[in-house]
């Protein structure tokens, strides 16, 4: 019988519990000789090192140093990198391309319960129900059956802000309700918003002709406050943006001015900065729902980040393509 390839843990040493309960953690060890115990926070520390030095295989996530020069020059035999999270932007290094590494992401499992947070908020404030809440706790009293006008969720305009791994699971997950889904993407055409059946708009016109705006493009430096005063300003009385990516997406002090008219509202669960100065209007203000970033991944939803990567794992020793294999020039304009 041929000996398992050896695999080591490198990211912060609380997460491998948190994201391999016993059950995956077993289904791990049946594939590589893994020591459990040995976590690389420090690929200077002399165990990791010795580890290192005859890994095949590593099993990333948060609190991963980034895989320099010396890092590969210590691991001759390192073939695959499984990363446990989302973005492996800070972790691998141009050097790890070069050598033909073979990298993969958690990132479409950390997109779905980003995509059901964003969808429960949309379905939220097409009920108006924030503003509702409040209403109902200063008046102490309701008209039982009264009508709301200009609230409900059937044919509620939505604008999706990027076709990301998110942002495409947001259009899926709308599918079975009664919205008009339009996405502003400037890599998308005309057929592959047919495919994804949404309508394909300019930035412009989504923010002008939305009803609930969520936002899903990467953070890079062309998207870098691509919601600013001006986009703002289109958005119609009554509208909702909602902001699930980065927080560096949306200009800060343009939409506290925009908020602060009481014209339209806002779901941060991202913010810049981040966290908020502990001053910040955005805390006060009675149309600003803020979340502490916990969109993507909580609780046991990190079992299924784990549970990816194992299972990556064993289609790799199989000899089978990878399911979520991220090559080099998707890192250029992903998160």
């Amino acid at each position: 019988m041929p000996e398992r390839p050896l695999a080591l843990f490198a990211m912060s040493a609380e997460n491998p519990p948190k994201l391999l309960p016993s059950g995956v953690l077993a289904r791990l060890r049946a594939s590589v000789d893994i020591d459990p115990t040995l976590v690389a926070e420090d690929f200077r520390d002399p165990r990791v090192r010795r580890a290192l030095g005859e890994a095949e295989i590593l099993i990333t996530g948060w609190g991963c140093p980034p895989l320099d020069a010396a890092v590969l020059e210590a691991a001759p035999k390192l073939r695959a990198v499984l990363h446990t999270a989302g973005s492996v932007k800070g972790l691998i290094t141009p050097g790890c391309w070069d050598r033909g590494l073979i990298v993969s992401s958690a990132a479409d499992a950390n997109a779905l319960p980003v995509a059901e947070y964003t969808l429960g908020m949309i379905l939220l404030a097409g009920k108006d129900l924030f503003a509702a809440r409040d209403r109902y706790r200063d008046a102490r009293t309701f008209t039982l059956a009264e009508v709301i006008p200009g609230i409900g969720n059937f044919g509620r305009r939505i604008g999706v802000v990027g076709a990301s791994r998110i942002g495409r699971r947001v259009i899926e997950l709308l599918r079975p309700f009664d919205f008009r889904v339009a996405l502003a993407d400037p890599y998308v055409d005309a057929a592959g918003a047919a495919e994804l059946g949404v309508t394909l708009v300019g930035l412009a016109e989504l923010m002008r002709t939305s009803d609930i705006v969520t936002v899903h493009a990467p953070a890079t430096a062309e998207t870098d406050r691509l919601i600013g005063r001006r986009e703002l300003a289109l958005m119609p009385d009554d509208a909702v943006l909602i902001n699930t990516a980065r927080g560096s997406l949306v200009d800060t002090p343009a939409l506290v001015e925009e908020l602060r008219t009481g014209r339209i509202s806002a779901v941060l669960d991202v913010t810049d900065p981040e966290p908020l100065d502990p001053d910040s209007a955005l805390f006060d203000l009675p149309n600003a729902f803020l979340t502490p970033h916990i969109a993507g991944s909580q609780g046991n939803e990190l079992h299924r980040l784990g549970l990816c990567a194992v299972e990556e794992l064993e289609r790799l020793l199989r000899g089978l393509p990878l399911s979520h294999r991220i090559e080099r020039a998707e890192l250029e304009r992903a998160a």
